[in-house]
């Protein structure tokens, strides 16, 4: 009995002490809710990562690539088209489009195909054109709760969404569709949708003029066709279109002015995503970070120097080392940028 009553005793103190508690305790909540969720902002810079980086991993729904983000320490992100419009219920695909890629690519290369690949891909691409008017079709009528959903899960696990990236925004894609794409990132809390440059200028405008009518900007990738230039048109055309520059390309694309390029364009990048590529004089390989010619490093400080908004992306593009994953990789990459921002 005597044990009983102590502990009684106890608790009741306790109590006592959380209603006299002094205030600085009132933001113990905030405190615990923010336990154990990622945070990748590192002295003043938002470090992200593209979805893209975990494509290696058999899961690809929503839930499992929120898992590869958390473990790897990242808390905003690019986020694919995929996993998102899967949770949302668009219909998935009944072919297989990495053959029609494959077969695509051998007849594009001016490769012979044998008689039953010819079939093949033309059995293939009548099911591909058919599954395009299908998810059309949805993306008209998708339901921007399921968004919001996904949004909310992401964000109790202290991810944001800063960019969405649907193929809702090619030239054969409806105005509805774009809209959609744009409807679908401002539900998922995004500042803007990224996509490759389409090198149309007709293109560029109808996106930058649908992105000023639905208030969502619009930043444009390139390749190994980044020049100094590259985005002018485009950012001329309006103030809704913007750069999502890749670093690692601009390097392996011959230049030596992706410093002057970012702060000349500073206040129109919209994201950059962060790799390190070799220069074409040693390469142009994707390597592990720190091995290529990509100031990686002058670029975070000089983020950091002048309070640049934009994040920088981590996008896994090396090859995963065997007995590593692309996890593991990213959080490498992640504690790369923590060293150089020290």
């Amino acid at each position: 009995m005597n044990k009983r009553r102590e502990f009684i005793q106890k608790s009741a103190l306790g109590l006592a002490g959380l209603v006299t508690a002094p205030a600085w305790l009132e933001g113990a909540p905030a405190l615990i809710k923010s336990l154990n969720k990622p945070n990748s902002v590192i002295n003043g810079v938002q470090i992200g990562c593209i979805t893209y980086s975990f494509r290696s991993l058999p899961d690809q729904s929503a839930e499992a690539t929120l898992k590869y983000v958390v473990d790897s320490g990242i808390s905003a992100i690019e986020l694919m088209g995929d996993p998102a419009e899967s949770f949302a219920g668009m219909p998935a695909p009944s072919f297989n489009r990495m053959r029609v890629f494959q077969l695509g690519g051998k007849q594009r290369r001016g490769e012979e195909l044998t008689e039953d690949e010819k079939k093949e891909l033309t059995d293939l691409q009548a099911q591909s054109s058919a599954y395009t008017k299908e998810v059309a079709a949805w993306r008209a009528n998708a339901d921007m709760k399921k968004f919001e959903q996904l949004r909310k899960m992401y964000k109790d696990a202290g991810v944001s969404i800063y960019a969405f990236k649907p193929g809702a925004f090619g030239i054969n894609n409806s105005d509805v569709e774009v809209a959609y794409g744009m409807k679908a990132a401002k539900a998922l809390g995004a500042s803007h949708v990224t996509l490759e440059h389409p090198s149309n200028d007709e293109q560029t405008l109808r996106l930058g003029k649908l992105g000023e009518q639905h208030g969502m900007s619009v930043g444009y990738h390139g390749h190994e066709q980044e020049t100094f230039t590259f985005w002018d048109t485009a950012i001329a055309q309006s103030p809704k279109n913007g750069l999502n520059l890749d670093a690692g390309h601009y390097i392996a694309a011959g230049h030596s002015d992706l410093i002057p390029l970012i702060e000349k364009h500073q206040a129109r990048i919209l994201s950059m995503h962060t790799k390190d590529r070799q220069t074409p004089a040693n390469g142009k390989g994707n390597v592990a970070w720190g091995s290529g010619d990509t100031p990686i490093g002058e670029m975070l400080k000089l983020m950091q120097k002048n309070k640049y908004k934009f994040p920088a992306t981590i996008e896994l593009e090396y090859q995963v080392p065997q007995g590593s994953d692309a996890v593991k990789e990213v959080q490498k990459c992640l504690e790369f940028c923590r060293k150089a921002l020290v």
